[in-house]
């Protein structure tokens, strides 16, 4: 959510940052909406004022016995009730329609995130480790983990649809080695608590992350008003939404393993092999709260952390800035990390770490109150994939292949597969 009182500061600034993200203006309508509201509440506090003033009147006329004064008196005060429901009903007309004007509007990108419409504008920043040169045809996870009899989208398919897979044996396993081993390393290293929040959540907290109203499509929603989460961003989040908190609370940094459920609207013909996009899929998710002025380090340090998986998985990487057209609609600023996948011979997303400033936090009404100060101010809230595991899993596959099929583990892995080196058959 935007900062109304910005917005009527600067109504220029804030177009030249919506037209970053390729978007007609918008301050005029905004503008409007809220004078229309201030004007309706206005006249609902004058007409409070005068009522109260009357009413004293009233008491007055009556102790003196002035009967004609007393009617008079009281059916200025009825005709003044009608004043009052009316304009706080066209206040609060007004109100609900600037609130679903700002809501549907995306983050304003920072200064230093590349202009462009798509991907093609996005920078890469750094990038770690060679791509791997076979002495073989390498394949890609699908024909991997179908050669080892444990990835099957068929019976998948029989019973759920498209989109979704069972792992079964080594497979199985290795995906819940990943996320043991993600878990482990933020927990222990990089200073995240690890948390386990439910999968199901109202709709007040789709809409505190951003996730409604615009993009309900985009999410599974049970026929009793729950949404299945997308990610666990957003039961993390949410875990400060109403609060004020103390500033000693921060940064707070949690991280979660979860599934995530998405419908993949719009998607179709997208990734439909494999595990690439999938309606349900596993992500060890961070999160982390701060104060304004430590988000921008906060996210360099929340990137790093990804990062660092993919460096003790021995998984080649680089790390994009993404572009104000390729940016979620949370973000102010995006790192996005693509892990190398020899089948495609190009690099695919496995991370997304976004600094969403205090635009989640307005919405949540998340903050925090300085030592000493009276008035709380909004938090910054950040999040990033620590990673997505079936991601992890399937660049695993692809990078650690033999020639006979079977997978080498990570050295890394092996504590958590029971000493297993190669995965076979």
């Amino acid at each position: 959510m935007h900062d109304i009182r910005l917005i009527r500061d600067n109504p220029a600034e804030f177009d030249a940052g919506l037209a970053k993200r390729f978007l007609p203006p918008q301050a005029d309508e905004i503008l409007r909406l809220d004078r229309k509201r201030r004007e309706a509440l206005t006249r609902q506090q004058e007409a409070e004022t005068e009522r109260n003033a009357l009413s004293k009147q009233i008491g007055q006329a009556k102790a003196k016995g002035d009967e004609d004064e007393f009617n008079r008196l009281r059916s200025e005060v009825e005709r003044l009730k009608g004043v009052l429901e009316a304009s706080g009903a066209e206040a609060g007309k007004f109100d609900e329609a600037l609130n679903m004007h700002l809501a549907g509007l995306p983050n304003i990108p920072l200064d230093d995130v590349p202009v462009g419409e798509d991907e093609e504008a996005n920078e890469e920043v750094r990038g770690w480790g060679e791509p791997r040169e076979f002495d073989f045809e390498p394949k890609d996870h699908v024909d991997l983990g179908e050669g080892l009899k444990q990835l099957d989208f068929e019976r998948a398919a029989a019973m759920s649809g498209s989109r979704f897979a069972v792992l079964t044996g080594g497979l199985a396993r290795l995906e819940r080695a990943l996320a043991q081993f993600m878990l482990d390393l933020h927990t222990t290293e990089h200073g995240f608590t690890e948390a386990s929040p439910p999968y199901l959540v109202r709709d007040e907290a789709m809409y505190g992350t951003g996730q409604l109203p615009k993009f309900a499509e985009d999410s599974f929603h049970t026929d009793n008003g729950y949404w299945l989460i997308p990610t666990s961003e957003v039961p993390l989040t949410n875990l400060f939404r109403e609060t004020i908190h103390a500033e000693a609370d921060f940064p707070a940094r949690f991280t979660a393993f979860t599934p995530c459920f998405r419908s993949e609207a719009g998607s179709a013909g997208r990734d439909t092999r494999g595990l690439i996009r999938m309606h349900q899929f596993h992500k060890v998710e961070m999160v982390c709260i701060t104060k304004p002025e430590d988000s921008e380090e906060e996210l360099e340090r929340m990137t790093n952390c990804a990062e660092e998986v993919l460096r003790r998985l021995e998984l080649p990487y680089r790390v994009m800035l993404l572009s104000s057209g390729d940016m979620g609609f949370g973000a102010r600023k995006t790192y996005d990390l693509e892990v190398w996948l020899p089948s495609q011979k190009t690099y695919r997303e496995i991370s997304s770490c976004s600094n969403c400033g205090d635009f989640q936090a307005r919405r949540m009404n998340a903050r925090f109150r300085r030592d000493g100060e009276k008035k709380p101010e909004f938090l910054h809230t950040l999040n990033g994939s620590g990673v997505a595991v079936g991601r992890a899993m399937l660049a695993v596959m692809e990078n650690r292949q033999n020639a006979d099929g079977s997978i080498t583990i990570p050295d890394v892995l092996r504590p958590y597969m029971g000493g297993l080196e190669v995965l076979g058959a």
